[in-house]
């Protein structure tokens, strides 16, 4: 028989953890001896590394204790059940991770092959530095957030940045960062902006660029903030577009 002190040393938790298992009904208290210390057997033991193993899988003692009073099969079932929750939560550390790492290597996170592969078009087709990185930043959250949603929106792009017309539109939206927000070329692009777009999607079905989501919102402002030539050419497109 073992003291209370001996048991915690032998199982690799606090004297007052054990306590607690003791109030929770848990842990059965053994009896008193003489000298009115409890001592503890090989049973204990057992049953305390049982307990402490489930609660350090993350189980709540409540649950922990419906399992100390479930038949074999029960018992056997809920482990299976933990088992592959903890699987996922490993997968689900795991893949954090990674992302951790490349954070600390100064890497961005990882889009799909087909966005990196259209990335390193926009440098060859006379994008900015500026814009690579911006478009970058904003798939990775498109992705992250609106991953049901992210892969048409990315096609859409995609397919108008293959039209040349549509891709000097695009590279004249780049070029515009650094123009006074009073310039007229302002003007006459967000102009040709919204008939591009019109021509496009026709009149009935355009694009929204409101939608219930924060996230396209999210993107925009931060586009805007960069620039305020960019900040008016939003504006003028959404008025004369109606949005």
């Amino acid at each position: 028989m073992i003291t209370i002190g001996q048991l915690a040393g032998y199982v690799g938790v606090s004297i007052k953890t054990i306590r607690v298992y003791h109030d929770k009904g848990l842990l059965p208290e053994p009896d008193r001896d003489a000298s009115g210390y409890r001592r503890y057997g090989a049973d204990h033991v057992i049953d305390l590394v049982k307990i402490r193993t489930l609660a350090q899988a993350g189980i709540p003692l409540a649950r922990i204790r419906e399992l100390r009073s479930a038949t074999d099969e029960e018992f056997q079932q809920a482990l299976h059940g933990i088992d592959e929750e903890l699987t996922a939560r490993i997968r689900d550390l795991r893949a954090t991770q990674v992302r951790l790492r490349r954070l600390a290597a100064g890497q961005p996170a990882p889009v799909p092959a087909e966005v990196a592969a259209h990335l390193e078009h926009l440098a060859v087709w006379g994008f900015t530095p500026r814009w690579v990185d911006l478009q970058r930043d904003l798939w990775i959250l498109v992705f992250a957030t609106q991953p049901d949603h992210a892969v048409a929106l990315f096609r859409d792009q995609s397919e108008s940045l293959a039209d040349p017309g549509l891709r000097q539109l695009f590279l004249d939206y780049d070029h515009a960062h650094d123009l006074d927000a009073r310039d007229p070329r302002i003007d006459e692009l967000a102009h040709r902006i919204v008939e591009a777009t019109r021509e496009r999607y026709g009149p009935d079905d355009l694009p929204e660029l409101d939608t219930p989501s924060e996230i396209p919102a999210l993107i925009q402002a931060n586009v805007n903030a960069l620039s305020p030539a960019w900040q008016r050419l939003d504006t003028l497109i959404r008025a004369q577009l109606g949005t």
